[in-house]
């Protein structure tokens, strides 16, 4: 008895209409291979077809006119602060960048209880597919406070049981903020010791490295160690050579990337497109001053030989460091306690006070800040060179490390609005450090590949239909340092998960995203 062949598994997905149909554009598949002519087409939130020739344009519930632009699989922002996202559930300042997933818990801050919060996400609905790693900061506050010392065996027993526990419920790995409380006290052994339970389950490791500045490379030679250590992904996360003195050092640590993965360390590094950085006006305040907690820092400055050396830790940070050497250089960005000052720089508030702008005083405003409540801050301390030396390394994924951000709120860094246009528009139009396949590939298959997402970040059927429209010639970043709060340009078109997120250019308010957990595996 003969049998006919079986058809293709996909013959009948084929003859189906299409949801959505986005006809004519120029295809960058995310791979890195070179842009090709033809049509897309989604269904059930997923591509069905792919093609080179016409589709039917009859056979689309909706057709997209791409004609003189670029479909792209949607960006994947592997470094985003999505802390609002409860407050801010469409996250229009990420989608409307052609952001489709974006990765949060960076720097040591994840969420806790994690699947409690993974669940309140789902119940409110995202504008943008989340996923989400363990902080260190966040347990080892949870375990230990803001104590300086090791941790006994029963705490760090607790903390490795917290990270399994986190990976369990879908974490992506496990993240730390050396630099920040707590996770400047930690020693790298406890470092290792909570990254190898990530790394049993598949997890990678992302690090704000313990310095960006003078410790720029102790801080690479760190995070390359626990690579060694912990056998374990890492990312050197908003890789950067922070103050003037550290200028050109980027030619080091990119050697230093280079020479750990010549012998098997799979290390790389996320970066955003601008020479100035932001954190809480705390970066310039030595560490030691800040264990315990806003009541015992108070404690400290207001005793006559701890201010003086506190103010002497963070003169030496104002010339060395996030300082940049000019106290204009560092921009106030949200100052809950007196927002006259939002947008303004530290030589702008010791100029208020009346005082000669000195870091003496710029070191006492930083500590009547802290005192009052704190600030963020951004820091004008990157150089151009470094930052497209950087960019231009192969294993360098785009990440924003932006803010999720509304218009009216503070004056955040631009990289919340502007990421990711910016690198089309600027890094590759204009100055053409980078060819547009090689950004779409650091946009897309690199920051998916780095986090094992599998069925994103590459336009292929079969694969969820996360996909952005751009227009080549103009998309552009509009956010700027003195005006951020404006969306970008060229990017007229955004399908999350095959529904449309941005039309025309304009947010349609669904909240098409997910919430994405990993699947534990064993190494």
């Amino acid at each position: 008895m003969s049998c006919a062949p079986a058809s293709p598994p996909d013959v009948g997905l084929r003859a189906a209409p299409y949801d959505v149909l986005i006809s004519g554009g120029e295809i960058l598949d995310g791979t890195g291979a070179p842009p090709f002519a033809g049509d897309v087409a989604v269904r059930a939130g997923r591509i069905v077809r792919i093609s080179r020739t016409p589709l039917s344009r009859a056979a689309a519930t909706r057709v997209i006119d791409a004609s003189g632009k670029v479909v792209a699989p949607g960006f994947i922002d592997l470094h985003a602060h999505l802390d609002p996202l409860l407050r801010l559930p469409d996250a229009e300042s990420a989608v409307r960048q052609g952001v489709t997933t974006a990765v949060g818990g960076p720097d040591g801050g994840g969420p806790w209880p994690f699947d409690a919060y993974l669940d309140s996400v789902e119940s409110a609905g995202t504008g943008v597919n989340v996923a989400f790693l363990v902080g260190h900061n966040t347990i080892r506050r949870a375990v230990m406070g803001l104590d300086d010392r090791a941790p006994t065996p029963d705490e760090l027993a607790r903390m490795r049981g917290m990270v399994a526990q986190a990976m369990a419920e879908g974490a992506f790995g496990i993240s730390t903020g050396l630099r920040y409380l707590p996770g400047t006290f930690a020693a790298t052994d406890e470092v290792v010791a909570l990254s190898r339970v990530a790394a049993d389950s598949g997890g990678i490791y992302t690090s704000h490295l313990r310095e960006e500045g003078l410790g720029l490379f102790e801080g690479v030679g760190e995070a390359i160690q626990i690579a060694r250590d912990a056998e374990i992904r890492v990312v050197l996360t908003h890789h950067k050579a922070v103050g003037q003195k550290m200028w050109g050092e980027s030619r080091r640590t990119l050697a230093m990337v280079d020479s750990a993965r010549a012998a098997g360390l799979d290390v790389r590094m996320d970066q955003y497109p601008y020479t100035a950085t932001s954190t809480g006006i705390s970066v310039l305040v030595p560490s030691w001053a800040l264990e315990g907690g806003d009541a015992a820092f108070a404690r400290r400055a207001a005793d006559p030989v701890l201010r003086d050396s506190i103010t002497r830790g963070i003169v030496f940070n104002l010339l060395n460091d996030r300082g940049g050497g000019d106290l204009r250089r560092v921009q106030f960005a949200r100052v809950d306690w007196d927002r006259s000052l939002e947008g303004k720089t530290l030589h702008d508030f010791v100029a208020r006070e009346g005082r000669a702008a000195t870091p003496e005083n710029g070191a006492a405003m930083v500590i009547e800040t802290l005192l009052r409540g704190g600030a963020s801050g951004i820091y004008h301390v990157l150089d151009e060179p470094d930052v497209e030396r950087i960019m231009r390394h192969p294993w360098t994924s785009i990440a924003s490390d932006g803010r999720l951000s509304t218009p009216g709120e503070g004056m955040p860094h631009p990289r919340g609005y502007g990421t990711f246009p910016r690198v089309l528009g600027v890094y590759v139009r204009e100055r053409g450090i980078l060819t547009l396949t090689d950004a779409v590939r650091k946009m897309t298959t690199l920051p998916a590949a780095t986090i094992n997402l599998e069925d994103r970040g590459r336009i292929a059927e079969g694969l969820v239909a996360d996909l952005v429209v751009f227009d080549p010639a103009t998309v552009s970043d509009r956010s700027t340092f003195q005006d951020p709060h404006q969306y970008p340009a060229g990017i007229p078109w955004v399908l999350v998960n095959g529904r449309v997120a941005v039309e025309n250019g304009e947010y349609t308010g669904r909240r098409a995203g997910k919430v994405l957990r990993r699947v534990s595996v064993g190494r």
